[in-house]
């Protein structure tokens, strides 16, 4: 006779899936549609057939230990041709937000940043923090008001200090993303997946650069270069930025750099390109009335976050050549807490996705 299964549904973690996005989860009635269409689903694990089956079921285990919610890039064919308007891409979407949060190190900053409370507290922080910082610098001093002092930024906080504190805060959040990933390969072993990470990760990581998964998405050309646009520009704004803070801690560097400076033209192209891929993909979200319907905190987050880094970067850019004081000041606060908080939710947002995405694959051996 055979041995009988007791299956335990986890009920909170169907609302949870419910509640970010996937809404729509109930009405999958298992016809597989949603695999056969699938251009990303390989033949031998196709997905999310298999994912949807065990989200309704509420096995939070598996669902979170699988790697092929990570190899969705939610197209939207599958949503396209459902006969029963599951929407199977927004529910995978729902599962990855889940799956951040689920693995995230400590896990209540996981929960605090998945909904707008956490924005909140993180700009009253960084707002904290900036303000307590400004008390040690030039400006802070009796003899700040000098008239041959020049405007520059370094008048408010000392460059030593400003790039002293985003290194830490840098490694702290690296320590983190490092504990949630651990977790996370914990559970994929547990699941079979048994690719060879560490050498996978190479490989991976060039698919992931590339966005060669996405470029097999036919129909989603402009989230396609969107994504591309918005991943390459970011890359590059954090490359400046780390060269130019490690150069300036040691002497070897000063600022402001000259508009000329090839650093500076790389990070002002590489801030163009990021704002032209986040407006594509706005448009894609905006235009698309079914992923307008579905898109949640946790889908706008990260967008809205680096555009208003982007932005007030360049505001305080053109500030600080027309020497329009205190302007130039107020707005530079305002880009160092929006900085803060892009850096502190890192490890619990989207922006999460590109190392989440590249273990699974190197876990699953799917390139």
């Amino acid at each position: 006779m055979p041995e009988a299964l007791l299956i335990e549904p986890d009920v909170q973690f169907i609302k949870d899936v419910v509640a970010h996005g996937g809404g729509d989860l109930k009405k999958c009635y298992q016809c597989a549609t949603c695999s056969v269409v699938c251009a990303l689903a390989p033949e031998d694990a196709p997905f999310p057939r298999r994912q949807m089956l065990r989200a309704q079921w509420g096995l939070t285990d598996q669902v979170m230990a699988d790697p092929a919610i990570w190899l969705c890039h939610n197209c939207g064919d599958c949503t396209t041709h459902c006969p029963r308007g599951a929407k199977p891409g927004e529910v995978l979407a729902a599962l990855r937000n889940k799956a951040i949060r689920h693995f995230a190190v400590p896990r209540f900053l996981g929960a605090l940043l998945s909904r707008p409370a956490g924005l909140v507290a993180l700009l009253l922080t960084g707002a904290l923090v900036f303000g307590a910082l400004a008390l040690v610098g030039p400006m802070g001093k009796s003899d700040a008001a000098a008239p041959e002092r020049a405007f520059e930024f370094a008048n408010l906080y000392p460059l030593w200090l400003i790039e002293t504190f985003f290194f830490s805060l840098s490694g702290l959040i690296v320590v983190a993303f490092l504990a949630g990933i651990a977790r996370f390969v914990r559970a994929l072993r547990a699941s079979g997946a048994d690719g060879p990470i560490l050498a996978g990760l190479v490989p991976a990581g060039l698919a992931i650069m590339a966005h060669s998964r996405f470029a097999q998405c036919g129909q989603e050309r402009g989230r396609y270069i969107g994504h591309l646009a918005t991943f390459w520009g970011f890359l590059g704004l954090a490359g400046v930025s780390t060269v130019v803070g490690f150069a300036t801690m040691f002497g070897v560097m000063e600022t402001p750099l000259a508009q000329t400076n090839p650093l500076k033209i790389l990070g002002n192209a590489s801030g163009l390109a990021a704002i032209v891929g986040v407006v594509l993909l706005l448009a894609d979200r905006v235009r698309d009335p079914i992923k307008r319907a579905a898109s949640t905190y946790f889908d706008w987050f990260f967008v809205w976050a680096l555009t208003g880094v982007i932005a007030t970067g360049a505001l305080i850019q053109f500030l600080r050549l027309a020497q329009a004081v205190p302007w130039m000041y107020v707005w530079y606060v305002v880009h160092l807490v929006l900085i803060f908080a892009l850096f502190v939710s890192a490890p619990y947002t989207k922006f999460a996705h590109a190392v989440y995405r590249t273990v699974a694959m190197a876990a699953s051996d799917r390139k």
